[in-house]
């Protein structure tokens, strides 16, 4: 009794450790929980796939740069434009810069959030918009886009690219933006007539979309940290006894961790395009280096496996492969049956007159069966003849 209750014992500890260990270990978002761990940002796919974090940061700032251009060429309302931003900033917290381009992903973002916020347009614009866009930072002849197989084939990479942002966030693409909120908060606070404050506020919270605060913040306390930051540059006073913060589920500390992320964007210097994807095709190609390296070290491990040890009389081991070739001396070589189908006359007399030495033909049966009479009787009567020998298998064919 003592052995089975230990036995039990040990068996549902190993299957709770095995359902442990099946949980997903991606992070969960939902409409009431929008917010990514502190572990998650501090060491993202990109980093560990060896692209340091100013680079990272420099490719997040630019690419929603290229969302807010494109979104105001293509007339989409400011609504789609946050939207698409917020769903770049997630994505590649779930994926890397090294292994998704960055323009593709973009292009993807925008159209979705297009689709979101009810106000779809075409892949084919988007294209246009995001190649437009590409010649006047490079500083090139503005010239339309021709529709040839690279085309074709960018239009795929878009469309997959827009599966995979809704596939990693779940299908969770809902994004609760502040713009309604910095209106409602002035309101209270006796400012809605005073269109300095409220613009200011509104342009910090579309700057702020470009760093990573809609990731870590509710958008409650980033609209009071817009505030917050407008009304001191204005030098407009808010009340203190009691903080008007606190009134909208708000603490200084994070207002003034969101001002600083806002107020860090303005000092960071211009960074060239050209140079950001020279550093990512870099940590790519050392990226595939590396994964190559693995890839043999498993085929060489594989094929040591393969090997089987072989003992012989004296006692000393000696390694031989399992593809030993069958013309060894002490075997004979095995000679394969020869099917010429010229055979002599003498030989097909030989042969025993059993129907499966013969051709089948469609035409005639060897053997009569019970379906070849009309009743059971007659063929009773045949299986009673003389001339049908079971045991020595000589029929008469009729």
């Amino acid at each position: 009794m003592c052995k089975m209750e230990t036995m039990t014992m040990t068996c549902t500890d190993v299957t709770h450790e095995r359902r442990i260990s099946k949980q997903p270990t991606k992070v969960l978002l939902t409409l009431s929980n929008v917010l990514l761990p502190k572990e998650k940002l501090t060491s993202t796919p990109s980093m560990i796939d060896g692209l340091d974090f100013e680079t990272e940061v420099d490719l997040r700032i630019v690419s929603c740069e290229w969302i807010q251009t494109a979104g105001i060429l293509l007339k989409l309302p400011q609504v789609a434009m946050a939207t698409g931003q917020v769903l770049f900033q997630r994505f590649y917290y779930t994926k890397s810069f090294v292994r998704h381009p960055m323009e593709i992903t973009a292009m993807a973002c925008t159209c979705l959030a297009s689709k979101v916020e009810e106000s779809p347009r075409r892949i084919r614009d988007v294209i246009n918009v995001y190649h437009h866009i590409r010649q006047v930072i490079n500083q090139k002849l503005i010239t339309p886009l021709v529709l040839d197989q690279n085309y074709v084939q960018k239009k795929t990479q878009v469309i997959k690219a827009e599966r995979r942002v809704l596939k990693e966030l779940g299908f969770c693409v809902h994004v609760k933006h502040p713009h309604k909120l910095i209106v409602m908060y002035l309101q209270a606070l006796g400012f809605e007539k005073h269109q300095s404050i409220m613009q200011m506020s509104w342009n910090y919270m579309n700057d702020s979309l470009q760093t990573d605060v809609f990731v870590q913040f509710y958008p409650e306390t980033i609209a009071c940290a817009c505030i917050y930051l407008s009304a001191r540059k204005l030098r407009i006073p808010l009340p203190k006894s009691p903080a008007w913060y606190s009134l909208f589920n708000s603490n200084e500390t994070d207002i003034q961790d969101i001002c600083r992320k806002i107020l860090k964007l303005y000092l960071r210097p211009k960074v060239i395009t050209e140079d950001l994807e020279k550093r990512v095709e870099e940590s790519k190609k050392e990226y595939d280096q590396a994964k190559e390296k693995a890839k043999e070290a498993i085929a060489h491990s594989v094929v040591q496996t393969e090997v089987i040890t072989h003992k012989p009389s004296n006692g000393i081991t000696s390694a031989i492969p399992r593809n030993i070739s069958s013309t060894t001396p002490n075997k004979k070589p095995i000679k394969k049956r020869s099917r010429s189908r010229s055979r002599t006359p003498l030989k097909i007399k030989s042969r025993s007159k059993s129907p499966r030495h013969l051709k089948k033909s469609k035409k005639r049966r060897l053997v009569p069966t019970y379906r070849d009479y009309k009743n059971y009787k007659d063929y009773k009567d045949y299986r009673g003849n003389e001339n049908y020998k079971s045991k020595s298998r000589n029929y008469n064919y009729h």
